[in-house]
């Protein structure tokens, strides 16, 4: 794995845009700008490296669900969510509820194994810049060259089985109409379209325009045509907290939601601690404890719902760092402070994407500081290794 030096194309804001990347500018507090999407570099990986990672992958997914189960046993407390919330969550896992997608957040450099730093399995975003943007970057600059990138691909067939496995054909997609900067809309714009290349008939609504018919008991969207199965890119956390969350929790099989309620056992930092009780010691996991650092003397505070970096506290050698934020009343876990691997001063980590429990596909974001944060950068990653011969298909052409 290495990170080489490439030159950026000189439009690559309008076609990065055209593709959807619209929120690569943020302006900080003293009204100076940084950029998200970065292609004065790429991140080169072997095919060795790659065949590696995938197999890590998803023996970290299976492992995962394994811990889900655990954690439904309430051997770890609530969660953070409530008993409400922890009823649904068990009922949606032992009905094997279906689920599409997630997103394992890795360190590694090349020389060593690979360690799980968390695992965003309920809404992880990012699928615009990895799965569109640094395809066609590859088409522009290195098309002799493959990538690490299935995720449209697999995407679009997990969306088809899933409409076979239902029997069902119409799908809303729900966002937060009030997420200011459209990445979450842009996400979900994306995720409707795999949606409807893989057969569903497709409605896109706010996640506070989903309505409760009482005499019906069942949801409905604005014009109060029945809501039979809905993808929402929306926390489930959050959703339980909102009196909304009152219908979903008292009617469990009244929609199917892409993410199940299931996906709370995953996307809880409780998580890294009931892997490691569940296996201690394994090469690609950090020891990481509920509630306090048990035998850690350097570690990461994590709050369990935390997102962009959020609260995390760090506690090494020279290093006592607080992030701020408004998470950590719900809990804490501490995992076992691994520094990300650092390429010239970019501190870099892995997005490795999973879709229907394959590994498909790998986003790079990199930071100048300790922390992968809203302020962090998207490379594009290249395999060291010819670009396959295929047949063209009317998926990719329509990527």
């Amino acid at each position: 794995m290495e990170r080489i030096r490439s030159t950026p194309r000189p439009d690559w804001r309008q076609k990065t845009e055209a593709q959807g990347l619209i929120y690569s500018t943020t302006v900080k507090d003293d009204g100076s700008t940084i950029e998200y999407w970065h292609e004065d570099a790429y991140y080169l990986f072997t095919m060795p490296e790659v065949e590696t990672l995938e197999t890590v992958t998803e023996e970290l997914h299976r492992m995962s669900l394994e811990a889900a189960r655990f954690l439904a046993t309430g051997a770890m407390g609530d969660l953070g969510i409530g008993p409400a919330a922890m009823e649904l969550a068990r009922h949606s896992l032992e009905a094997a509820d279906p689920a599409v997608y997630g997103r394992f957040d890795l360190a590694y450099d090349g020389t060593g194994p690979a360690k799980m730093l968390e695992y965003n399995a309920d809404t992880p975003t990012g699928l615009v810049e990895a799965a569109i943007c640094q395809w066609y970057w590859l088409q522009d600059v290195k098309p002799a060259n493959d990538q690490w990138n299935g995720i449209h691909e697999a995407l679009v067939a997990a969306w088809a089985r899933r409409r076979t496995e239902t029997g069902l054909t119409r799908l809303h997609v729900a966002h937060v109409g009030e997420e200011g900067t459209g990445e979450d809309w842009m996400n979900a714009a994306y995720l409707l379209d795999t949606a409807q290349q893989g057969g569903w008939q497709t409605q896109g609504l706010n996640i506070a325009d989903i309505g409760w018919d009482r005499d019906a008991k069942r949801f409905v969207d604005l014009d109060d045509a029945p809501i039979e199965a809905v993808f929402k890119l929306y926390p489930w956390e959050l959703m339980m907290a909102d009196p909304f969350g009152m219908h979903v929790q008292d009617h469990p099989d009244a929609v199917t939601w892409f993410e199940p309620a299931w996906k709370m056992f995953l996307s809880t930092k409780a998580l890294l601690a009931a892997l490691w009780h569940l296996y201690p010691g394994h090469e690609n996991l950090l020891p990481a404890y509920l509630d306090q650092p048990g035998p850690l003397t350097e570690w990461v505070a994590k709050p369990l719902h935390g997102r962009e970096g959020d609260n995390i506290v760090i506690h090494a050698e020279g290093i006592d760092l607080v992030q701020p934020g408004q998470y950590g009343n719900e809990g804490w876990c501490y995992q076992a402070f691994h520094p990300l691997p650092d390429f010239g001063g970019n501190r870099a980590v892995l997005g490795a994407w999973v879709v229907d429990g394959e590994s498909v596909g790998v986003g790079v974001r990199e930071s100048d500081g300790l922390v992968t944060d809203y302020f962090a950068r998207f490379l594009p990653n290249v395999i060291d290794a010819p670009a396959p011969v295929l047949a063209p298909t009317a998926t990719e052409g329509s990527r």
